[in-house]
């Protein structure tokens, strides 16, 4: 029994003063307020429920800050980012992956996450050769998840076509590449991959999205898992709309909700491309609207319509996608920016007894655990501990309580603030570092050089 003790906590049936949280191995056994402090107990500021990181490509943490340049078409997007992406990955070797990945799940958990869900498309050797072991690079998420101690979604992905005219996969993207039939073979071996990692440990599918993806690679995709997690683009780019439409006679949106069995194990990524009737018929499905406002602020994706996503009572979370900051408090915040600079509004989100802080955090952390099919998301008995604490001492929250708190945290101080994280109750972030700091940091050093020079 692991206790730990809050001056202030954000619990399911709201704020509380002086709690007393009971964890037992991986569960929260108890829960306690207006209480004296237990000697033996883990005394901290703020105790919050810790979101999980719904959408990650590992891999990319490496390639942060050396796509800034512009390419030699003056009209540099998205597009011309996956090239640049492309050529990136032809480098990296599974020992480089697993490096990475244990770097980038470790800022996870340093910046409040207690968990990942990997959307895991790099499969095969350059080339697009399968490795001996079919599921090897699911082994190196694995393995680098066992060292990190973040709880791990694994979402392996089916790609199978370069755009909607089923062209060949080409040179950048032939690592991803599988029919479906060698995807369930895949998809066994990262389960096996998972077998030795902690309980709390989830695996799902990720039909990659409608350009990838062929009407019948989904629907045999979506009968391999008869339950669980899953994830799919959709709706990312202007470019993408256009290509699904003349190719499907349909948008992106409108084809799925039409062709497939949309709820609330879906996770749909982006959605940055949809028109307000698409929008509120997708909230009513109850999946999960998986955002990565960073990301797609750095791609040019577009803005998605979070008021009225949330106003049809629509769920969400946030992912660090293409990982070049790995920050919460960054995603929640520029979430909420991109509401306010599109309709020149402030507290957008806000409701009448929830400040923008509170409806950022408590709708990120149970988006968040929906979708990857976790049981937190919100402080309660019988629930997964997934956990972060506020340093209340740092200057930005000195003083500040309940929703002003948090308010503080995400538009006023950053992720420095946080002062520990439990993975379903693995006390993995101490002080404000995780506990194998040094190491991880240090094998991810000695990658990321090897792969400059390369």
């Amino acid at each position: 029994m692991h206790i730990v003790w809050a001056e202030q906590a954000l619990t399911a049936d709201g704020w509380a003063r002086d709690v007393t949280v009971e964890i037992d191995g991986n569960l929260i056994a108890g829960i306690a307020a207006n209480t004296a402090p237990p000697g033996d107990a883990h005394r901290v500021g703020a105790l919050l429920p810790a979101p999980a990181n719904l959408h990650s490509h590992a891999f990319q943490r490496a390639m942060a800050g050396l796509t800034e340049r512009r390419g030699p078409d003056p009209r540099d997007s998205f597009w011309t980012w996956r090239q640049l992406m492309f050529r990136f990955l032809d480098q990296l070797t599974p020992d480089d992956v697993e490096a990475i990945a244990a770097f980038v799940q470790m800022e996870m958990l340093e910046a409040g996450y207690a968990a990942v869900g990997e959307f895991h498309y790099l499969h095969h050797a350059p080339g697009g050769v399968p490795y001996a072991r079919l599921g090897e690079m699911s082994e190196r998420i694995a393995a680098a998840a066992a060292h990190s101690g973040i709880g791990l979604t694994l979402l392996p992905v089916l790609y199978e076509y370069g755009g909607c005219d089923r062209r060949p996969l080409g040179p950048g993207q032939i690592r991803f590449g599988n029919d479906p039939e060698r995807f369930a073979r895949l998809l066994e071996e990262a389960e096996a991959a998972l077998a030795a990692l902690p309980e709390d440990t989830r695996l799902g599918i990720a039909p990659h999205s409608l350009r990838a993806v062929s009407q019948e690679g989904l629907a045999t995709c979506l009968g391999l898992r008869e339950s669980g997690p899953i994830h799919m683009h959709l709706a990312e780019q202007e470019a993408e709309v256009d290509e699904v439409q003349a190719a499907y006679g349909a948008r992106p949106t409108e084809w799925l909700l039409a062709n497939a069995p949309v709820d609330r194990n879906w996770c749909l990524i982006h959605c940055t491309q949809m028109q307000r009737a698409e929008t509120l018929q997708l909230a009513a499905t109850g999946a999960v609207a998986g955002l990565c406002p960073i990301t797609e602020s750095s791609l040019g994706d577009g803005i998605f319509d979070g008021v009225a996503w949330t106003g049809a009572g629509g769920a969400f979370g946030v992912g660090s996608d293409s990982n070049i900051r790995i920050t919460l408090s960054e995603e929640l915040r520029t979430l909420d920016h991109s509401q306010r600079l599109r309709d020149h509004s402030r507290a957008a989100l806000a409701t009448a007894d929830r400040s923008t802080g509170r409806v950022l955090l408590e709708s990120a952390a149970r988006g968040g655990a929906q979708a990857t099919a976790r049981d937190a998301g919100v402080i309660e008995a019988g629930r997964l501990a997934d956990l972060m604490a506020l340093d209340t001492d740092r200057i930005d929250l000195e003083g500040r309580r309940g929703d002003t708190l948090l308010d503080s945290w995400i538009f006023a101080s950053d992720d420095r603030a946080i002062s520990d994280v439990w993975a379903a109750g693995r006390h993995q972030v101490r002080a404000g570092r995780h506990v194998d700091h040094d190491a991880i940091t240090k094998r991810y050093r000695q990658t990321a050089r090897r792969l400059q020079a390369s």
